[in-house]
């Protein structure tokens, strides 16, 4: 396309970029074509937006402006253990299949897939395993999963059925109107905290998080 817009959005561990050449195409809407790139940041991968001139030497893939002189947004990843693959209608999906709802942005739908699929094997496991499954805790690493274990004063060989049931049972003896509140309380649960803790990185340095 001679012209595109490019949307980002994440979930979990993914970020998806859409692609749309809408401003180039006729006022009919003919030759428009909507592309969606899914992104796995792997340990290094970032993103940076630079002059042509300060493009990054592990710029692995680029999209340049048509102004000049040109700025380039870069995917930059100096270990490349980061990926990404494009993702067509065919596909029949918008994300990376096996991965659980965001526990940041859709808390609800996440409490849900943990607590109803209790009796799964990834839950035979101590519980500071099982939160890198991303099937359940999509979007936990190492050091969220670290933070969150210590907030919760939960040791991190404890078998995860047994944390968890805790939570479920605990869960189960709040009034109705409680349950409707994913708010935090005074003191949140393990899942409680797998939403809380994300939303803490992103205020980091006001709202600009991680270089």
């Amino acid at each position: 396309a001679k012209a595109y817009t490019i949307r980002a959005e994440a979930r979990g561990k993914e970020m998806a970029l859409t692609l749309d050449n809408k401003l180039s195409c006729s006022a009919e809407g003919s030759g428009r074509n909507v592309s969606r790139i899914i992104f796995h940041f792997g340990m290094s991968g970032r993103f940076q937006f630079t002059t042509e001139a300060d493009v990054h030497k592990h710029a692995h893939l680029m999209f340049r402006t048509d102004e000049t002189p040109a700025h380039v947004l870069s995917f930059v990843d100096v270990r490349r253990f980061g990926t990404w693959r494009p993702l067509t209608e065919s596909d029949g999906e918008e994300w990376s299949a096996g991965r659980g709802p965001d526990p940041a942005f859709e808390y609800a739908a996440f409490r849900h897939n943990v607590l109803a699929n209790l009796t799964s094997s990834v839950f035979n496991k101590p519980i500071c395993e099982a939160m890198l499954n991303q099937e359940f805790f999509n979007g936990i690493g190492n050091y969220l999963r670290c933070e969150i274990l210590f907030r919760a004063a939960i040791p991190p060989f404890s078998k995860a059925r047994d944390v968890l049931q805790a939570v479920l049972a605990a869960e189960d003896d709040k009034p109705k109107k409680a349950k409707k509140s994913v708010s935090s309380s005074s003191s949140p649960d393990l899942l409680q905290l797998c939403h809380d803790l994300p939303h803490e990185v992103l205020a980091l340095k006001d709202g600009v998080g991680f270089d």
